[in-house]
This record gives C-alpha cells, sequence and structure tokens, in this order.
C-alpha cells in the first residue's frame, strides 16, 4: 500500500468504514512506515478528542425563538393587488403618466427652435426659418418646433410642424411623406399618442 492511498484508509478506518482487507493492508503499511505511523496517531488522538467533547442539547424553544425573530410576512398594499387584476388598464395608466410629463417637458422648453431628423446636412437654419434649399435631397422623416418650414427641394420622408407655419411649397418641391402642421398642445398630445400606438401596431 502506498502513503497516499494509506492516507486516504486511515480517514475511513478512524470512522470505521474500512473493508476488513484494506484494513490488514493499512496495518501491515502502518508497521512498515514510520511517517505514516506518525500521521496515524495524531489523527487517532484528535479523533478522541473530538468524541470525547460533551453534545450540548439545543434548547427545546429554540425554533420558535428563531421563527417569531425572523420578520413578518408584508401583506401587499391594495394598490398592487388591483394593477396585477387590471394589467392593460395599468399599463395604459403608465403610457398616460409618461405622455404628459413628455407633454409638459416639451412645453416648458419654450419658444427655442428644434429640429430633428436623420439627415440634416443640407437642412439650412436662418433665425427660426428652416429651409430645404432647392437642388437638395434630404433624406427621413423631418421635425421643426417653433419654427417657420420652406421646402424647396426633397424630403424623402413625413414634414412635421410642431408651433410654427410652413410656407406654400415651391414648384421645385417634393415630400414624398405625409405632411402635418401642428399648432395645439392638446393636437401634439394626440399625434404623439397615435404615433405610439402606430409604431406598436407596425411592430406587430
Amino acid at each position: 500500500m502506498k502513503c497516499n492511498v494509506a492516507v486516504m484508509c486511515m480517514h475511513d478506518y478512524l470512522d470505521g468504514e474500512l473493508a476488513r482487507e484494506d484494513i490488514l493492508q493499512l496495518q501491515q503499511h502502518l508497521r512498515e512506515c514510520p511517517m505514516c505511523r506518525s500521521r496515524y496517531e495524531a489523527l487517532e488522538r484528535t479523533d478522541a478528542l473530538v468524541k470525547a467533547q460533551p453534545i450540548e442539547k439545543a434548547p427545546e424553544d429554540l425554533g420558535d425563538r428563531i421563527m417569531k425573530a425572523l420578520p413578518g410576512s408584508r401583506r401587499p398594499a391594495a394598490w398592487t393587488s388591483w394593477v396585477r387584476r387590471h394589467p392593460a388598464v395599468s399599463a395604459a395608466a403608465i403610457f398616460l403618466v409618461v405622455m404628459l410629463s413628455s407633454f409638459a417637458s416639451m412645453w416648458n422648453q419654450g419658444q427655442e427652435l428644434s429640429i430633428s431628423g436623420p439627415d440634416l446636412e443640407h437642412v439650412v437654419i436662418e433665425g427660426k426659418k428652416v429651409i430645404v434649399p432647392e437642388g437638395q435631397r434630404v433624406s427621413g422623416n423631418l421635425t421643426v418646433v417653433n419654427g417657420d418650414v420652406q421646402v424647396l427641394g426633397d424630403l424623402d420622408g413625413d414634414l412635421t410642424v410642431i408651433d410654427g407655419h410652413l410656407t406654400p411649397l415651391a414648384s421645385t418641391a417634393h415630400i414624398a411623406g405625409e405632411i402635418k402642421t401642428i399648432d395645439r398642445a392638446v393636437d401634439w398630445f394626440w399625434y404623439k399618442v397615435s404615433s405610439f400606438f402606430g409604431t406598436l401596431a407596425y411592430g406587430q
């Protein structure tokens, strides 16, 4: 028996789980190997010391004391139960809150000119006037807030003018998408709502 095997057998032997044939081989090895015999004697003393320690019995009310110390389960608030029972109404309410906050944020920006679109390279701004020059092509939708718009060239998308004016289109102008002019806060709000649900329907 090799030393590494003997060390593994020592623990099983002290636990009374070693087969008789292995016991005989271990005893033979311990007689021939002083190092393993010294290790076995140390393990034997440790095992005897552990087994000699008295086992203290846990108090009978320990389980009750632990259960009382645990935090009690909190009942869900009434509004959370209502939200779980009415998910569709809850989603609509959250959407309205988000839209109203967006609406308030926009209207609090004052009368500053705002332009958005994926292709603004060829768009010209003169004060509060936004111009798509003749002979130029702007790709994608164009949205202008608090400004006047004049289209002389091509716009490959929708044009939305919020709180502004659209100059009559020139003979050279061409707008591929829809033209929307929004002059009131309520119109803007419903425009955002319809755009949101239109995006959902398109995504499905």
